[in-house]
């Protein structure tokens, strides 16, 4: 990801996951991508580098913190199961993304099944 693309790069990566709704309860400055009316990502959409918060599990989440500056526990969320990570590129890319997938995957296990059934493809 380049720099100046990264947040279009999260919003793309958390918007292509599947059942992920694009909504702005906050207002227009803050992308929240939820999957059955859950919440997995807020990306804040002021000037750069901008930050995604992202639902993690707590122990991984205290590990990132240790491992980069940029990781910090979540920004006006519960700092147990949630970092915010700021967008400056010091996160690897293929980290931040595991780390969309991670919140993510985090959320859809915590659902019922009939509504998880429903974000598998079709086979």
């Amino acid at each position: 990801m380049v720099r100046d693309s990264r947040r279009d790069q999260v919003i793309a990566a958390c918007g292509a996951l599947p059942g992920s709704v694009e909504d702005y309860p906050f207002g227009d400055e803050v992308a929240v991508f939820k999957v059955a009316g859950k919440m997995f990502a807020l990306v804040v959409l002021g000037p750069p580098p901008g930050t995604v918060s992202l639902k993690c599990d707590p122990d991984l989440a205290v590990s990132l913190r240790g491992q980069y500056a940029a990781i910090i526990p979540g920004y006006h969320l519960n700092k147990r199961h949630w970092n915010t990570v700021t967008l400056d590129g010091s996160v690897p890319d293929d980290e931040l993304l595991d780390l969309i997938d991670h919140s993510y995957e985090l959320v859809v296990a915590r659902l019922p099944r009939a509504e998880r059934d429903k974000l598998k493809p079709d086979r």
